[in-house]
């Protein structure tokens, strides 16, 4: 690739986000640069003392229909896509009075922050821009004679080359920015066409596009030798994605992750009824608990499997407060992420630099519509978000022996748990907190087992006379198959179930539950997790 340098002679300035225009605008000007602008952009640049030229100067066109129309002009096109080698689109240029335009700044209007503001269908739709990504798509096209900006944090690069090249870019600049350009014009007709679907009710349009602005280029993916790179979609959902990290070193692949179960899961309990604590370990639960404060909901979750908790990724729906803080400093944590913090917690948490605190201002809404999106070979699967909430849930109970209020309650809880682990999924659970948790088996009996010996193991460990698995609840994700996966709660101590029901062996399930007199409920919603 020969890396010619193209001198910059105009530049046609039109952007929504102002920050750094009057300064990159002078210093184009210092180059001898002539400055052309539209709008609201031309007046904030004269305003600044600088001589420009409005876009309607140069098309011999106002700006009409609300501004729809200004910059769709072969003026404007022409000047963007003559190629300067080509001697017929050099005379095509002189026979009509087209001028070059070697420098294109643009970014958008802003849609996706119109539509994160709950704005009206009428607004939104003015804030799609329309003569901005056809300026962009045309600069791009033609980037071995035209620089295209699309966004502030590169005007400095821009700057730079023309300092060191005396007033010219080069190829590879052009390209890495041509390439940019169209990357967030598909990034923003993505916003659009799903706003569009979402607002027409269309679950499975034709076509589905997905788009995400760079966080940041992460070390590696799941594993070192995998490349990874964190993107924010255009759905403002309080999470990892919208957090403030206030101290620690980059987060990982596998923190990203793992961070985002532990948040999703902690939202599932009402910061206002209650204070819990989520202890993520490879993006699955191993420790959940209320409390009657944040202290008391994490010694309770790191009760049920504190082996597991070690290097985990803690989650609390309350704001972090000292005590808490220093009690969770005590075992090796990799992340702790909260709605907010005290500043004698923040200072706390310092004196540990390899924690990373994340405040994420606020806590997801678990009942909110949204879509998840996983990657098959030569695939996207889409699919809506499992909003549904064990307390909209109509729970039937199924055998003779009725739940009792303590037993609901704590039953209530393991669902809202299992479903946020991976399946086969089984809960125990007992007084507000996980005693056991079975995840990701081929087999639910399996989980079951696991879940009971784990339960054996923290028991173990704290020296009880038996496993807190004696006198609990048992949540599973989707209906026992057969009673077998049953009868090991069963035998466990487990003395109430919740589930979806649905299985054709209903009927042998619930005798068997109510051969031991334990209770039973249906939910008739499945919480798979794959």
């Amino acid at each position: 690739m020969t890396d010619h340098p193209r001198k910059v002679t105009r530049a046609l300035l039109s952007v929504s986000d102002k920050s750094g225009l009057i300064e990159f605008a002078r210093a184009l000007a210092a180059h001898g640069i002539d400055l052309v602008s539209t709008g609201g952009t031309a007046k904030a640049i004269a305003a600044a003392g600088l001589k420009v030229s409005d876009v309607s100067d140069l098309t011999g066109f106002p700006e009409m229909m609300d501004g729809r129309v200004k910059t769709l002009h072969p003026k404007v096109h022409g000047g963007l896509l003559a190629i300067r080698d080509n001697a017929e689109h050099a005379k095509a240029m002189k026979d009509h009075g087209i001028s070059q335009i070697d420098l294109l700044v643009v970014n958008l209007y802003p849609f996706e922050e119109t539509v994160a503001k709950n704005a009206s269908y009428e607004d939104c739709i003015e804030n799609i821009d329309i003569g901005g990504p056809a300026m962009i798509r045309a600069a791009s096209k033609n980037h071995d004679d035209v620089t295209v900006v699309v966004e502030p944090s590169d005007y400095q690069s821009v700057l730079d080359e023309l300092a060191t090249n005396k007033g010219a870019t080069t190829l590879t600049l052009r390209r890495r920015l041509a390439a940019k350009a169209y990357a967030r014009t598909a990034a923003y007709d993505a916003a659009i066409s799903n706003w569009f679907a979402d607002q027409l009710k269309i679950d499975a349009p034709d076509f589905r596009a997905v788009g995400g602005k760079l966080v940041e280029a992460l070390r590696y993916g799941e594993n070192p030798h995998q490349t990874a790179a964190f993107y924010r979609t255009p759905e403002l959902r309080p999470g990892v994605s919208s957090a403030r990290q206030v101290q620690g070193k980059q987060l990982s692949y596998n923190n990203i992750n793992d961070t985002d179960a532990a948040y999703e899961c902690i939202a599932e309990f009402d910061a206002k009824r209650t204070a819990a604590c989520v202890i993520v370990k490879h993006a699955n639960p191993c420790g959940v608990a209320e409390g009657s404060n944040l202290i008391d909901a994490y010694r309770k979750a790191l009760a049920c499997d504190s082996t597991s908790a070690f290097g985990g990724i803690i989650a609390m729906n309350r704001t972090l407060d000292a005590e808490t803080a220093q009690t969770i400093t005590e075992i090796l944590t990799e992340v702790i992420i909260a709605p907010d913090a005290t500043e004698e917690a923040i200072a706390i948490i310092a004196k540990r630099r390899n924690i990373r605190l994340l405040l994420a201002g606020s806590l997801p809404d678990p009942r909110a519509p949204g879509l998840t999106y996983k990657t098959v070979a030569g695939g996207l699967l889409v699919q809506s978000r499992d909003n549904a909430v064990v307390d909209d849930m109509i729970l039937k109970p199924v055998t003779k022996r009725q739940p009792t209020d303590a037993e609901l309650r704590d039953l209530k809880f393991a669902f809202r748990v299992a479903k946020h682990v991976k399946s086969n999924t089984i809960i125990y659970a007992k007084d507000l907190a996980t005693v056991g948790i079975g995840a990701g088996q081929m087999s639910r009996v399996d989980s079951a087992r696991i879940a009971a010996r784990k339960a054996q193991d923290a028991a173990a460990e704290l020296k009880l006379a038996e496993p807190m698995t004696k006198g609990s609840v048992v949540a599973s994700d989707a209906f026992f198959p057969f009673a077998d996966g049953l009868l090991v709660a069963i035998e466990a101590g487990a003395t109430a179930v919740i589930q979806p029901g649905g299985s054709i062996r209903d009927d042998e399930v619930i005798k068997a539950a109510d051969d031991a007199g334990i209770a039973m409920v249906f939910t008739g919603v499945r919480h798979f997790k794959h």
